[in-house]
């Protein structure tokens, strides 16, 4: 890239034009993690958490935030998702000992623009939910590694995120 896409000739920020790009199924996936008390763990997978299902509130939350990114990120372009999937993995990270949870959200369209957005604030609010709706027990939690981790579709093809 040599260029930043979202700023005119005359460096003023403006919605990038997609109209004359080909409409080609488009991928993103993103991924994060949210480290926690191992105590703050149980709590998620045993389903006694005060304010409910954490993990099935958070997923909703991911895919409700997948759906609403033009309205948080201003040059975001409002689209048609055909998918939204969010997943979470419980373990423990070794080198603390600490409870985590990583978060995969899968987001996809048909269309001119990709949907990298979509997945990274959809990965972000599902984190945060977990964060609400656990603080009363864990105010330290942690969230941390969020990224890319594919895009698929569109001019430029294939991205897998090596690192």
């Amino acid at each position: 890239m040599s260029s930043l896409t979202h700023f005119d000739e005359q460096g003023q920020a403006h919605m990038v034009d997609v109209a004359a790009k080909a409409s080609t199924h488009r991928i993103g996936v993103a991924g994060g993690r949210i480290e926690m008390l191992p105590s703050t763990l149980a709590i998620i997978e045993s389903g006694t958490a005060k304010k409910g299902d954490v993990l099935g509130i958070a997923r909703i939350a991911g895919i409700m935030a997948a759906k609403k990114t033009s309205d948080l990120i201003p040059l975001c372009h409002p689209l048609a998702l055909t998918r939204v999937a969010i997943e979470f993995v419980a373990s423990t990270v070794e080198a603390t000992g600490a409870g985590s949870i990583y978060c995969t959200a899968t987001v996809e369209t048909v269309g001119p623009t990709g949907v990298e957005m979509e997945a990274l604030t959809a990965v972000q609010v599902a984190l945060l939910t977990i964060y609400d709706m656990c603080k009363a027990v864990d105010r330290g939690m942690t969230i941390t590694d969020c990224k890319l981790l594919e895009k698929h579709g569109g001019k430029s093809g294939s991205f897998i995120n090596g690192g």
